[in-house]
């Protein structure tokens, strides 16, 4: 892979100009959500690609976003932002995916299939991916080795640390804009109900937009089922992207083209306290403590940069409980 996608090769055999040319003209013709396909042992894969991909061309108000367990749909549920990759090993079952790529490529989607003969081809392929991730980067005519917007996102989280360790405590937030069955609503959109707020916020979704998940909280397989249950109601009433993260682990990947590329974004936060908490060594704060700063401080850099955003505190019950409320009143209000 290193002889193929180097100088000395032909240009019409090198794997990672082919890949990242496709890529980065998709991009520039509108289709700038890069959904990978990957069976179950290919999963981590994905979140490798999205801080590869987001952090390296998603600024300047362009970019490419990787959707890494999007799961897949029909295809009258895409719009024309799309283009799917699918990564798949040559000889073992992956034959729903296969069948449900064809479909979306019979349907007109733009599709791209990479197989692997085994798990030994993982590290060519991250060699692929880096040199199309540079080309693409050529044809949206951006620099792919900086990341101008991350900072922005520790700058406020720092300014906010600088009040705990002067205070002892957080600085207060304003106030939600409504609360009920235990779930506190903050946003910049007005309501006087859960409902109103949530219609609110979707309300602005446009085609083309997409709508970035931000998971403050305990990973857990429950709440992994939920996320990928509001994406699926998400992506099948309103018919946008999805994505989700669970913080703060995607600021240092997609957290660049959050606010470094195109606005389209629009940014669903959840965070919740921390009954169980544990002192951070050395500071005069615990790690729940830090973990909302850097919420606190992510949303802040949001808003700076315009971005559309509404945050759901799920309160100091059970956190499932609180996010299977929250997945309701989407039920109800996205019709």
């Amino acid at each position: 892979m290193m002889r193929a996608c180097g100088a000395e090769g032909p240009t019409e055999y090198n794997p990672g100009l082919e890949l990242g040319a496709a890529l980065g003209v998709l991009a520039r013709q509108g289709r700038d959500k890069l959904t990978l396909v990957v069976p179950e042992n290919l999963s981590d894969f994905g979140l490798w690609l999205e801080q590869l991909v987001a952090e390296s061309t998603g600024k300047q108000g362009t970019g490419i976003l990787p959707l890494a367990g999007d799961p897949l749909s029909a295809p009258a549920m895409y719009g024309s932002d799309r283009v799917f990759v699918h990564v798949s090993y040559e000889n073992q079952p992956d034959e729903e995916n296969r069948q449900k790529v064809a479909a979306l490529q019979a349907a007109g989607h733009p599709t791209i299939t990479i197989l692997l003969r085994d798990a030994l081809d993982l590290g060519a392929e991250f060699f692929r991916w880096e040199v199309a991730t540079a080309v693409a980067s050529a044809v949206l005519g951006i620099n792919p080795f900086d990341q101008p917007n991350v900072q922005a996102a520790k700058t406020a989280t720092n300014r906010l640390m600088e009040v705990v360790e002067q205070q002892g405590q957080l600085p207060q937030t304003s106030a939600p804009v409504t609360s009920e069955n235990g779930l506190d609503y903050y946003a910049s959109v007005s309501g006087t109900s859960a409902e109103a707020v949530l219609k609110a916020f979707f309300g602005q979704a446009k085609p083309g937009d997409y709508l970035c998940v931000q998971a403050y909280l305990m990973e857990t397989p429950a709440l992994n089922a939920e996320l990928d249950a509001l994406r699926v109601l998400v992506q099948q009433r309103l018919h946008l992207a999805t994505a989700a993260g669970y913080g703060p682990r995607f600021l240092h990947s997609t957290g660049q083209y959050h606010k470094g590329g195109p606005d389209t974004g629009l940014f669903l936060q959840l965070t919740t306290d921390h009954p169980q908490d544990l002192p951070l060594p050395g500071r005069p704060y615990t790690f729940g403590t830090f973990q909302n700063a850097q919420a606190a401080g992510d949303l802040q850099a949001l808003q700076d940069y315009g971005r559309r955003t509404l945050r759901v505190h799920l309160g100091s019950g059970n956190t499932e409980a609180g996010l299977a409320e929250l997945l309701k009143r989407l039920k109800q209000v996205l019709v």
